[in-house]
């Protein structure tokens, strides 16, 4: 039950990104929803249940926009399961150490990502990549973790996303 009330989440959150944010993008840099699901449910869930849902909606996200197949699942892999490494390591409760454990993950995330396009023979300037992309991406995406954080939280901890005992 939990797993697919996330997937809903995501695919909400990929509708979002599509229409709603296509709107508000700064400089041509919109957030990345799906990223943020991944690194809050990877950061309170650890990085076994961060990186198996960041590649489930890593595979969505793909799907759904039509990319190469399985870049976004590696890269919201690789997102998840470093989110989760903070888990054991940090206060859950801090917003502040949420939004700089986005920050840095969403770089990780990213480069992840540009490597895997390396892969492909698809070469983009890395200058370009990190001035244009990855690090505005990276900002406005942590901006929005204040905003959803408490909600994923509460829900994580006594709503829908909390762990149900057999």
């Amino acid at each position: 039950m939990r797993s697919f009330v996330f997937l809903l989440l995501v695919t909400i959150a990929l509708l979002l990104q599509s229409t709603l944010f296509s709107f508000l993008q700064v400089s041509g840099v919109k957030p990345d929803l799906v990223l943020m699901l991944v690194i809050f449910n990877g950061f309170l869930r650890g990085s076994r249940e961060g990186a198996f849902l960041g590649f489930l909606a890593g595979l969505a996200q793909d799907i759904f926009t039509g990319n190469y197949i399985g870049l976004n699942a590696l890269a919201k892999m690789t997102a998840g399961y470093l989110a989760g490494l903070a888990e054991a390591r940090f206060y859950k409760e801090s917003v502040i150490i949420v939004t700089l454990v986005t920050f840095m993950v969403g770089i990780a995330s990213q480069l992840a990502y540009y490597v895997l396009l390396l892969y492909l023979d698809i070469e983009v300037a890395p200058a370009f990549a990190l001035g244009q992309v990855i690090i505005p991406s990276a900002i406005y995406t942590s901006l929005l973790v204040p905003l959803t954080f408490w909600k994923f939280y509460n829900s994580n901890e006594k709503g829908w996303l909390r762990e149900r005992e057999p």
